[in-house]
């Protein structure tokens, strides 16, 4: 593992994930006040003071579960603490010393694991006064915070810098790498938390056959052949109207959330079942944001060639704006044909950082222009010249004397010209047509 990693561990409800979300300094670990809503280890990486570090939430030690996940949960904690090099002890400044914060305690005790203990909300002198109450547990000086106002969280960050041992040159060098995010998407139970512990080597995500296991958007970084990924297991998605409380809520805004982050995304789909309307409301806002995308059928050891040929027929069918993406199929469960997906993921990326040079994308946009111009009854279409203004995604500006007429059926047209000339055949393109009136240059630029 390169990156240190920091546990933070508590009983229920004292604002666990809260902390980690202020001290990353964003929303990643879900925040509601029922016990239980985080179940998986939720691990970021962060960077502070030029050191990279990853700090992992985990579920409340001791909690009962609606949803029979009690074991699955507590073996999460177990494994994140035996991994951890440093322990972040949280316990609620304002309620006080409760016989499940000696629980906690006596686990601790029994890891022989450095422990800084952590205070939170509090929010006033009257409970700063109380923090000292805490020495009895014998973890030394209480650090006193709010995670809700921000109050001593640099202090927490710097304090776990301290108890760190300092990185070799080489691994801070190899840590602070270009690392590929991708995002594994999916409606529930599809799949996505089994593949990313195939891929990881280790059980990191909860795998249960109760929908819905995952609710957070969890990262877990890990290397593959030398080169770092970035995975993002992401909450399965259902239908809006479907959404129970506000924790699937947020659950949902969460996995739409990490296909935008995500420089890749994994589509999940359980070939034993049919696409469903979730599955092509996923695809099409991926579309929508121009993200490379591997159409991922899962549980491949279930069927024999004949069918997946079929299903791979029937996925094009089912999501036509995605027919230029890869399919691969795989089983997460045996690790059939896993290696070569992540593969894919690299390739995919390179594929979306091409550099088109302008005289040879121009070549092209003239030569589709002579095979195909837009139809319209009111002016005669005109396409000048293009250049390209940015990568991931590949974006095309193309100067025409009328953008409306070239917008939709069009665009796809030179998309496909684009793709089937360069190698970028399995990426989306954006293009973006501004008017230009007449060519005061040449159309071929060198």
């Amino acid at each position: 593992m390169l990156l240190p990693q920091v546990a933070i561990v508590g009983r229920p409800n004292v604002g666990k994930s809260s902390l980690l979300n202020r001290l990353v300094g964003r929303r990643v670990s879900i925040v509601e006040p029922t016990p239980g809503v985080t179940r998986d280890r939720v691990g970021v990486a962060i960077t502070h003071r030029g050191r990279r570090l990853e700090l992992v939430d985990t579920g409340g030690i001791g909690q009962v579960d609606e949803a029979l996940l009690k074991e699955h949960v507590e073996r999460q904690i177990r494994m994140a603490l035996e991994e951890a090099e440093l322990v972040v002890f949280v316990v609620d400044g304002k309620e006080g010393l409760v016989p499940a914060d000696q629980m906690v305690a006596e686990k601790l005790r029994r890891l022989d694991k450095p422990v800084l203990l952590v205070a939170n909300k509090v929010e006033s002198a009257w409970d700063e006064i109380g923090v000292h109450a805490w020495l009895r547990l014998g973890f030394g000086e209480p650090v006193p915070v709010s995670a809700k106002e921000g109050l001593g969280c640099s202090e927490v960050l710097d304090r776990i810098l301290a108890a760190l041992p300092v990185p070799a040159p080489e691994a801070e060098s190899l840590a602070g790498s270009d690392v590929l995010r991708f995002a594994v998407v999916g409606k529930r139970n599809s799949g996505k938390s089994t593949l990313i512990n195939r891929l990881v080597g280790s059980e990191r995500l909860i795998v249960s056959e109760i929908p819905g296991t995952t609710r957070d958007a969890v990262d877990v970084e890990f290397e593959h052949k030398g080169r770092q990924l970035l995975a993002i297991d992401t909450a399965g998605v259902r239908r809006k109207k479907s959404l129970q409380d506000a924790i699937e809520f947020f659950s949902y805004t969460r996995s739409t959330e990490s296909i935008r982050r995500a420089h890749v995304v994994l589509h999940l789909f359980d070939i034993t079942e049919p696409i469903s309307e979730v599955d092509k409301k996923l695809a099409a806002y991926v579309v929508e944001h121009d993200k490379p995308v591997i159409l991922v059928g899962n549980k491949a050891d279930l069927a024999d060639q004949i069918a997946l040929a079929r299903w791979d027929a029937y996925i094009k069918q089912q999501l036509p704006g995605l027919r230029f993406a890869p399919v691969a199929f795989v089983s997460a469960k045996e690790g059939f044909n896993v290696d070569e997906t992540v593969e894919l993921l690299f390739e995919l990326r390179a594929q979306s950082r091409l550099q088109i040079p302008t005289p040879a994308l121009n070549k092209v946009l003239q030569e589709a222009k002579t095979r195909l111009l837009p139809r319209s009854k009111s002016r005669y279409p005109k396409l000048f010249y293009g250049t390209q203004i940015g990568t991931e995604p590949i974006r095309i500006l193309v100067f025409v004397n009328e953008p409306a007429l070239f917008r939709g059926q069009y665009d796809r047209y030179l998309q496909n010209c684009l793709r089937e000339r360069f190698e970028c055949a399995e990426v989306p393109i954006q293009i973006v047509f501004r008017k230009r009136e007449k060519v005061l240059l040449d159309p071929l630029p060198e």
